[in-house]
């Protein structure tokens, strides 16, 4: 983008104040107000006093091939992202799109949010100790919109960037919204001297220069990754960081797979697991490291709202374009059945993208939402405005008839019917309705047999097939597949985020994994976007956006837990607050006397004095 002289830009800035009401803060909050004042010393999850050094050591699956998180090809290596740039503002994890002083120590905006001043504190630089400005600010954002992800250049449009001098960077809005305005608050910082020579597109084997926490110390491509804690951190002493990011290192080790990963932790290569498999959970947690309490057990609650998690359809196979067959494969999954047999109980079954929140669609549709509804009622289930939508509910006994019976008729409906050889086929074609399940962790395989068994007596072929990170990350990007182990994320509130996932406009986002391009769910999106000022409206509108995408059968939901599973070597200990909306692990730190103790129980291992095996020294 062209920016203007800094001369000309301090004029115009000058000029668009003269009789705006313009609001100047140090913290903003996309809804509601920010819940710490100015002046305040830490978060409440935060332990200002809690002690530096140490290593955390951490397991992952898969394997990595570059450093770049942004890069359109490859797969970054974990923390690639967050541990390398800061961003202009620092959110908190006791609430949703709030933010505190970061890099910009402040903002400017009129009431009406067409523009954004961040006013960028003067003591802020990257690693190398170059001093960046707003001009390094202007650069990320270009950056990002000529070589980043497509999402980024389609939500920020037509946005333009005013360096007014070495402190202020002005965004200009083609339309004024708030959340947009704000949403920039969340942008990385790239340091122009490192990263104008470099394609953000590209992976990237070096290891780039930020202004954040860390820096990698050593590594092994594909194995092992090693952050070091940057001593001369510049904004160490920050009330957003006071009491966080208290390891000297942190160390991610790769795994082949979950099992292997769990056997190693058990046996002391790393030190942290979070568990997502219920059997595990109520099973193999055993053995005289938990029984001497050298590995402690928790369950930590956990408030957030939960994503939809789902097996997603991709729509635009010609399969899975007709609602009723999405519907009637859905029939399959007998939840009951696995939550008894494979969950221990543990689980609830989703049936909202907003579950945990407000805008979770109960009961029938209000009046508000009535007149939403209307304007496209011939476009939507007839059943949104007449039953509340509940995922199929069987009596967990593996008998799954009345489900199968619904699911022949919607079928049938759809063009399709049982052969006399007991197969699935078109009634156009003759094609037998076969169909493949992509996932990345063998353990999804067990957790997938049942619906494949389900799916196979109404002669039905899924094809479970189970491929590395990077393929599955690739054939994802590419919407190459049929039917993928992947659902939606969680969302606090109906925001303009939405428009990535369901915008027809978005169709080549990654995160439009169901390939949608539906009219009416751009004018609900449409509409949620227009009232970002409106709470009560914005509570019909996400309801109403609910009912729609449910009712459409997008995804085969699955289930979600209210809680965080973890497991740890006792070396470690963690506030007495935790966050809201987080397991707030960088607020965790090191204990040198648990070590001594742990390490005389044990093997006798040095995992944290020092650096960890790999770490430079």
């Amino acid at each position: 983008m062209k920016r203007l002289t800094a001369a000309a830009a301090v004029f115009l800035g000058s000029a668009l104040l003269w009789g705006s009401d313009v609001t100047v803060a140090r913290s903003v909050a996309v809804q509601g107000v920010p819940k710490y004042a100015d002046g305040f010393e830490h978060f409440d999850y935060a332990n200002p006093g809690a002690p530096k050094g140490g290593t955390l050591r951490r397991g992952t699956t898969g394997t990595w091939d570059n450093f770049n998180r942004y890069a359109s090809r490859g797969v970054s290596g974990a923390g690639a992202g967050d541990f390398f740039y800061d961003t202009l503002m620092a959110g908190s994890l006791d609430e949703a799109d709030v933010y505190y002083p970061l890099v910009a120590e402040k903002v400017e905006y009129p009431r009406d949010f067409s523009w954004i001043i961040f006013h960028i504190d003067p003591r802020v630089r990257s690693r190398d100790g170059v001093a960046l400005t707003a001009r390094d600010a202007a650069f990320s954002f270009e950056k990002f919109m000529a070589e980043g992800v497509p999402q980024f250049r389609m939500y920020y449009k037509d946005v333009k960037t005013v360096v007014l001098d070495d402190r202020r960077v002005r965004f200009e809005l083609p339309v004024p919204d708030r959340s947009m305005a704000l949403s920039l608050a969340g942008l990385k910082m790239l340091p122009e001297h490192w990263w104008s020579s470099r394609n953000l597109a590209d992976p990237l084997t070096e290891v780039p220069m930020g202004s954040g926490p860390y820096t990698v110390s050593d590594y092994k491509i594909g194995q092992y990754l090693v952050y070091e804690r940057v001593k001369e951190y510049w904004a160490a002493d920050l009330p957003v960081n006071r009491g966080l990011n208290n390891f000297d290192y942190i160390r991610f080790e790769y795994y082949r797979d979950d099992t292997v990963a769990f056997e190693a932790f058990k046996a002391g290569e790393y030190d942290f697991y979070l568990e997502n498999i219920a059997k595990n959970w109520a099973t193999l947690y055993t053995g005289k490291q938990f029984e001497r309490g050298l590995i402690k057990r928790e369950t930590i609650p956990d408030l957030r709202p939960q994503g939809m998690s789902a097996f997603t359809f991709n729509t635009e196979r010609a399969i899975f374009s007709d609602r009723r067959v999405r519907e009637a494969v859905g029939c399959a999954m007998d939840f009951e059945w696995m939550n008894k047999n494979f969950f221990y109980g543990q689980y609830v079954r989703s049936r909202s993208y907003f579950t945990n929140t407000p805008y979770e669609a109960r009961g029938l549709p209000t009046p508000a939402e009535l007149a939403i509804l209307e304007p496209i009622r011939e476009s939507l289930d007839p059943r949104v405005f007449t039953e509340e939508y509940r995922p199929p509910e069987t009596a967990g006994t593996g008998n799954i008839r009345p489900q199968m019976r619904e699911a022949l008729r919607l079928f049938r409906e759809a063009g399709w019917e049982i052969d006399a050889q007991g197969k699935m086929r078109s009634q156009t074609t003759g094609e037998q309705f076969r169909f493949e399940l992509l996932v990345y962790s063998p353990a999804m395989e067990r957790i997938a047999s049942p619906l494949k068994r389900n799916l196979e007596r109404m002669g039905i072929l899924m094809d479970i097939r189970i491929v590395d990170t990077t393929q599955y990350t690739n054939r994802m990007r590419n919407r190459d597949f049929d039917l993928i182990d992947q659902g939606y994320g969680a969302l606090y509130y109906p925001s303009t985020d939405l428009e990535l996932p369901w915008k027809s406009a978005y169709i080549d986002s990654t995160y439009n994994l169901a390939g949608v391009r539906d009219p009416a769910i751009d004018y609900l999106v449409d509409g949620i976007v227009a009232n970002q000022e409106n709470a009560e409206a914005l509570l019909a509108w996400g309801h109403a956006l609910d009912r729609a995408l449910t009712w459409n059968f997008y995804v085969i939901p699955r289930w979600h837990l209210a809680q965080y599973r973890v497991a740890y070597w006792d070396r470690f200990d963690r506030p007495a607050t935790p966050p809201r909306y987080d397991l707030g692990l960088d607020s965790w730190w090191f204990d040198p006397e648990r070590d001594r103790l742990l390490r005389g129980g044990t093997t006798g291992k040095d995992a944290g004095g020092k650096p960890a095996k790999g770490a430079s020294k």
